[in-house]
């Protein structure tokens, strides 16, 4: 089968410092995969490198077969990749449906109809209360985000990732700085997520993220130390050490 996503012999130097060091995974279509490793093991790095926002300094992307290494984020995204950040990045003075309608115009051709108004935009709406409906949002479409707490803007966050239908999805940390009743509830709802997509997510809390994992991936120090499933990563001597700490 080939893979959603195939990361081969991924590097990425930042002067002196290898923050990628020689990555090599293959993640089935379909499949949950999630990155843990303490800070500093080069997570974010290699998602940055499979988005787009920074280009390796050696080895190559593959999206369903195709070398994605050369292109820019927007054509990934354009090819079926989604993503969300470490940091909420949402327009705060713009409402729950504004933002969401601006994401989905993104990969839309209408986007270059000048001087047209949101609302005369066929169909846009409709969709964007779907879509909201997924994440639990719908009763507040029209307001504006910034009276939203904390956790909803990460309820929108995954919607906005949502909005380009994507293959494959990346999600960098969606619990950070969610209480526990937020993170349980999204939690729930990328649980939920069709099979038809494909997930890679970082995550901090090992609870969800083994709960969440069909396989786990283990960086440290910018390598992968461990490959495997949720109970070889709780049993293996070296992740508890690295990770979880000597005990």
């Amino acid at each position: 089968m080939t893979p959603a996503i195939a990361v081969e012999r991924l590097s990425k130097v930042f002067g002196g410092l290898r923050a990628v060091d020689d990555v090599t995974l293959a993640v089935a279509p379909g499949e949950r995969r999630v990155l843990i490793g303490p800070n500093g093991a080069g997570k974010t790095t290699l998602f940055h490198c499979i988005a787009g926002t920074l280009q390796p300094s050696g080895g190559r992307v593959v999206l369903f077969g195709a070398d994605i290494s050369g292109l820019p984020e927007n054509r990934r995204t354009a090819r079926g990749m989604g993503r969300t950040f470490q940091i909420s990045n949402v327009c705060v003075d713009l409402t729950v449906m504004e933002n969401l309608q601006l994401a989905m115009l993104g990969n839309d051709a209408r986007k270059w109809t000048m001087h047209r108004p949101m609302s005369g935009f066929t169909g846009l709406r409709e969709r964007g209360e779907i879509a909201l409906a997924r994440v639990g949002l719908r009763d507040r479409a029209d307001e504006t985000v910034k009276f939203l707490s904390y956790g909803e803007r990460r309820q929108l966050e995954l919607a906005l990732s949502l909005a380009s239908d994507p293959k494959v999805l990346l999600l960098d940390e969606p619990c950070a700085g969610l209480s526990p009743s937020e993170r349980q509830r999204l939690f729930q709802l990328v649980k939920q997520l069709s099979r038809d997509i494909t997930l890679i997510m970082i995550e901090h809390d090992i609870d969800i993220a083994l709960a969440l994992a069909d396989r786990v991936t283990v960086l440290h120090r910018g390598k992968v130390i461990l490959d495997g499933t949720p109970d070889e990563v709780r049993t293996n001597p070296e992740v508890r050490e690295v990770y979880f700490g000597r005990v």
